[in-house]
């Protein structure tokens, strides 16, 4: 699957970068209710978001629809998460190209979450609307 495959490709990269260079990026102030993982719980992240994905993916080659959208809905996460980086001060003033990174990997997530939705609709339509008028 092209998503999936470039899902994986940004998120590399993204984490890569935010693992790596954990301290360039903003974190949130003290006392705040907005998480603030640490550079090893982002790394190590990928890996568990990753093997959803992987798993999702064979479940949608075996024709297992229902679990494979659960799988692919969690691996989005790895991309949508990402949107908490403009929760904390100073995200605005991250590298452009970091900025870039992030925004790519929140899209990659939008739309495997709705391939992921899109897939059990496909398999489980919505029961038409019954006409009342008679």
């Amino acid at each position: 699957m092209i998503l999936f495959s470039l899902a994986v490709v940004s998120s590399i990269a993204h984490y890569t970068d935010n693992t790596i260079n954990w301290s360039e990026y903003p974190h949130p102030e003290p006392g705040s209710v907005v998480p603030d993982p640490s550079d090893w719980l982002v790394g190590s992240s990928w890996f568990a978001f990753t093997a959803a994905g992987v798993l999702g993916l064979w479940w949608y080659a075996q024709n297992r629809i229902l679990p494979a959208a659960v799988a692919i809905a969690v691996y989005s996460v790895s991309g949508t998460i990402s949107i908490g980086h403009y929760l904390a001060p100073g995200a605005s003033g991250m590298a452009p190209l970091r900025q870039v990174s992030i925004g790519i990997d929140i899209v990659l997530g939008v739309l495997l979450l709705g391939f992921a939705l899109w897939a059990v609709l496909k398999v489980r339509p919505l029961p038409a609307s019954r006409d009342t008028a008679r």
